[in-house]
């Protein structure tokens, strides 16, 4: 096996690596097979930013004269509504949180779908689903009080809200989301149905537009993106609707797209997809400490 970082590029040591927005590096393979390691400072651009620039890359490598979408900067129509004063310097704690993969069918996961439309009479989507089950198992696994607060967060893109202001065709490669929040009680989140997790989770991203809308005009009383690290946090990341699983440098798509957006102060898990050509939703995680894992393996695993 190959370590991930050699995979990475390393910069020259007189340069502090914070102050690198962008750094990239092509490993070339005997097989003829390569990767792209890929590290981007996340003040610069967003998910889907950061998605755009390597597409862009990747036109211009079969030879197009320039990126199908132009770039735009306009960074100055974002919102940026007055701050709050700061509560404090933030606490960042050191878990001790262990890596874990796992991969959903799609039978398991249009199960889901089918008893939510059938509950509701909407739809819900993949994420909606992988996440429920996520913030479920993991609630149940940390066994906190039933009458403790668990909380799930996962950051939205706001580029379809702001339609007037940005290009519809794409272009913006800066930073463009919002924090959506969700809280519960442990007790609910745990003995809940599935389905009615899918449901709170949706209810939340329903409530988007609307809180957006509120603090791009300054009418917040907490800053939403004054986030809190704690042990009864879940962060979450869709990574199937980015753009990476789109990147094509002249041989077709690529074959895995694997994230490492990972820090032992927050527990994290993000939505990705399995390799080419296996079919199904992949789950990794760094959100349980060791005495949580077995625990955490075993909800994951059960359909109940």
């Amino acid at each position: 096996m190959i370590s991930k970082d050699e995979l990475f590029p390393v910069p020259s040591p007189e340069f502090d690596p914070i102050n690198l927005p962008l750094m990239m590096q092509v490993t070339e393979f005997i097989c003829g097979g390569f990767v792209v390691g890929l590290i981007s400072v996340h003040t610069i651009a967003d998910g889907l930013g950061a998605a755009q620039f390597v597409n862009a890359i990747g036109e211009v490598a079969r030879g197009l004269p320039k990126p199908i979408v132009d770039p735009v900067w306009i960074r100055e129509v974002i919102p940026s509504p007055p701050k709050l004063p700061p509560a404090g310097p933030p606490v960042f704690p050191a878990f001790r949180l262990l890596y874990n993969t796992m991969d959903v069918s799609h039978d398991a996961v249009n199960q889901i779908k089918a008893q939510y439309f059938e509950l509701t009479g909407h739809r819900c989507s993949t994420f909606d689903v992988a996440i429920a089950k996520l913030w479920r198992s993991r609630t149940r696994a940390i066994k906190l009080d039933p009458e403790a607060h668990v909380h799930l967060c996962f950051f939205a893109n706001t580029r379809h809200l702001m339609q007037q202001l940005l290009p519809a065709e794409g272009g913006f490669y800066g930073n463009c989301f919002y924090p959506v929040a969700v809280t519960a009680r442990s007790g609910h989140v745990a003995t809940a149905e599935l389905v009615d997790v899918v449901n709170i989770i949706r209810i939340a991203k329903a409530g988007l537009p609307g809180k957006f809308a509120k603090w791009a005009v300054g009418d917040f009383k907490e800053d939403p993106y004054e986030l809190t690290f704690t042990y009864d946090s879940l962060f979450v990341s869709d990574w199937t609707r980015l753009g990476f699983l789109d990147v094509d440098y002249g041989w077709g798509k690529p074959l895995h797209v694997i994230p490492f957006a990972y820090f032992d102060f927050m527990a994290v898990g993000i939505i990705g997809a399995p390799p080419t050509p296996k079919k199904g939703t992949r789950i990794m995680t760094q959100c349980v400490e060791e005495e949580h894992m077995e625990a955490f393996l075993e909800e994951m695993k059960s359909s109940a």
